[in-house]
């Protein structure tokens, strides 16, 4: 039975795909739909076309004035990024068996797919008296003794029951109400029945997004949820994929049972080729469809050129973000192959907490002070800027405090005066600026930098890599601080045309579409000879970041101040940078220790520790703790105003002692 296809996508299961439609009839623009989105291609009633699959382009959004009225008061586009929170209402349609709710909603493991529903009858399962109107869950779907059923759990008398309902369960059984918020993906993704509408509440829209057109409807928008799918369809005896919308007027028939699935060409993704059995390569593939936005090497992987696969393998990446404060920071992905060399170059560190963290993985580290700490108690050292010191080992101490005894973590310095030297220690607490002196000016290829130093380090190419696809992009950023490595999945590939340009092609971040030709008896290679450095995006970033990060440990928590520096510091302001601010020849001195990288590290560090990993870690170990809320907010005031000072009289010393 013919229906349209918008239908027709609504009523899909994505496990069933591919779906062979036969086109019925429809409404042509100038005897060409696909015209009108870019594609040359036509199609007309009687064509055949393979659906491969689907996925949400836009959200059209219905406005009603309430959840009862049927009046619609405007219709409006949503992005698939709205940043708005939503609550689902309630379904209050019936359904009447188990296995049309498993056909209409979406079950999973997470809490997203655990739909609730309630019966309209009483309900007696394995002993258990299940009543009327009991929100039943639906955990997942398994198979028992051949019978497939849901897993379902319901409170009775305050204990959590667990049972089987067979699919062929009858009743009349409703969607129980949800009280969770939810956001517009997680909405698409999950809450989106399948043949049926979804009306949803929208409680709030967060971020810069402009909800003007939203007031008109009041504090609580109601809209039913319509999605407009991007659907990927292969034609009879062609190569290439076209794009429908699935809004389209055309009517279509399902003859997948009754047609020869292997007239269409088979297409595959990079990541179905790399699934395939390892002596099944090399290969030779011809290109179908290329979807990717800017890439090192995209003029090589256009629709209709040929590639030799050689193999699959896992190969070992470093994650690289450049350190800028005056545009976005950019993210790379560095081969080990890089053939390309490094120079160091300094790090900062915002907190004497963050030294010793550092110098547990050097031997030796030499920092110079960018910020002054005054001392409340005797036992420990004050810093101003300009100071250099040796950082030396971590240790504890005891100090008299109102008669008790208490213990502080400090760490102990050299401090480096002219040619005196002179032992101090500093308590972990201390805020303070430090930059560390880099006198290395060695070259290092990456595979000796992940050899000889800890992440995060901080360099800088000096030798561009003369083998990278296209441009090597790392040659020019300003400093790049190398993260952490990964392990990903890559295909060596080469052009059909010139076999020995030899580079990896990432198979999680390339959406790729090819065909096989057929195997490959020529000359193959095992490593590339090309260099592919990848620029991620943020996404991407975070994504790898996320998933690297599962096997780390958490580092320790920082140390804590006590009560005794709080108070101090806010009965007395500090005098060296308020009063006395720093003397030319301090800042050339400084000037002089950093070098000329200076630049480039005072206005990339600002991010340094933007990364996820990280941020909780600092930003604790830079918290002071007082006795109460006035206290803790001068004190915030105070350290912001020497920070400003700081930055209006020692940064232009230093930059005139730079041109002179």
């Amino acid at each position: 039975m013919a229906t349209s296809l918008e239908k027709f996508i609504d009523t899909l299961d994505p496990k069933t795909l591919p779906r062979v439609l036969q086109i019925q009839s429809g409404y042509y623009y100038g005897g060409s739909i696909y015209e009108l989105f870019g594609n040359i291609c036509s199609i007309s009633t009687g064509d055949v076309i393979k659906v491969t699959g689907y996925k949400v382009t836009k959200v059209l959004a219905y406005m009603y004035a309430s959840t009862e009225s049927d009046e619609v008061l405007a219709t409006m586009e949503l992005p698939l990024d709205f940043p708005g929170l939503f609550k689902v209402v309630a379904d209050k349609r019936p359904y009447y068996t188990i296995e049309e709710i498993i056909r209409t909603l979406h079950v999973g493991p997470t809490r997203f797919g655990h739909p609730c529903f309630r019966s309209d009858n009483d309900l007696d399962v394995a002993g258990i008296a299940i009543r009327k109107d009991d929100e039943i869950m639906i955990r997942s779907i398994e198979e028992v003794n051949g019978v497939t059923s849901v897993n379902c759990g319901a409170i009775q008398k305050g204990l959590f029951h667990s049972f089987l309902l067979p699919l062929s369960c009858e009743g009349v059984f409703y969607e129980c109400p949800d009280e969770k918020i939810y956001t517009l993906k997680e909405i698409l993704e999950w809450k989106i029945p399948k043949s049926r509408n979804r009306t949803v509440i929208l409680t709030e829209v967060i971020g810069t997004c402009d909800v003007k057109q939203f007031y008109y409807f009041g504090d609580k928008a109601t809209m039913i949820l319509k999605s407009i799918y991007d659907v990927q369809a292969i034609m009879q005896f062609r190569k290439d994929i076209v794009h429908l919308q699935s809004d389209l007027d055309i009517e279509v028939l399902d003859i997948t049972n009754s047609f020869d699935i292997k007239c269409f060409i088979q297409t595959l993704t990079i990541h179905d080729v790399f699934e395939r059995t390892t002596n099944e390569f090399p290969m030779i593939a011809e290109i179908i469809e290329h979807l990717v936005g800017e890439y090192s090497h995209c003029n090589l992987l256009k629709p209709g050129e040929k590639i030799i696969i050689h193999k699959k393998y896992q190969a070992d990446r470093i994650i690289a973000s450049e350190l800028r404060s005056d545009s976005p920071n950019k993210h790379f992905l560095i081969p080990y192959t890089y053939k390309g060399k490094f120079k160091r170059r300094p790090r900062c560190f915002p907190t004497v907490y963050d030294l010793k963290v550092a110098k547990r993985e050097a031997d030796e580290l030499h920092v110079v002070a960018t910020k002054s700490f005054h001392s409340a108690h005797k036992e420990f050292s004050s810093i101003c800027v300009g100071d250099q010191f040796l950082v030396k080992q971590h240790q504890v101490c005891e100090i008299m405090y109102e008669g008790k005894k208490i213990v502080v973590e400090v760490l102990k310095f050299l401090k480096i005066n002219d040619k005196v030297r002179e032992q101090v220690t500093i308590p972990l607490y201390a805020e303070g600026g430090f930059l560390e002196v880099v006198y290395d000016e060695r070259q290092y290829y990456i595979t000796e930098l992940c050899k000889h130093f800890h992440f995060p380090l901080n360099i800088k190419v000096s030798v561009r890599d003369l083998f990278a696809m296209g441009e090597d992009v790392l040659a020019s950023t300003s400093v790049l601080q190398l993260e952490e490595k990964i392990t990903d999945s890559y295909l060596l590939v080469s052009s059909y045309d010139s076999p020995q340009e030899v580079w990896e092609l990432p198979v999680h971040r390339l959406n790729l579409s090819v065909h096989i030709i057929g195997s490959f008896q020529g000359e193959t290679f095992c490593l590339p000879t090309k260099t592919n450095i990848e620029e991620i995006s943020k996404e991407e970033y975070y994504m790898v970041r996320r998933y690297e990060s599962q096997v780390q440990y958490p580092p320790p928590r920082p140390p804590k101040t006590p009560l005794f520096a709080c108070e101090s510091a806010a009965r007395e302001s500090n005098p060296i940078l308020t009063e006395n601010p720093a003397p030319v020849e301090d800042c050339g001195a400084i000037s002089e220790l950093q070098g000329d990288c200076q630049g480039h590290v005072l206005c990339g560090e600002k991010d340094k520790y933007a990364n996820v990993q990280d941020s909780f870690e600092k930003d604790t170990a830079m918290t002071v703790f007082c006795k109460d809320e006035n206290h803790q907010h001068n004190i915030e005031n105070h350290v912001e105003d020497m920070r400003v000072k700081f930055d209006r009289m020692i940064l232009p010393c230093q930059s005139d002692t730079k041109k002179n």
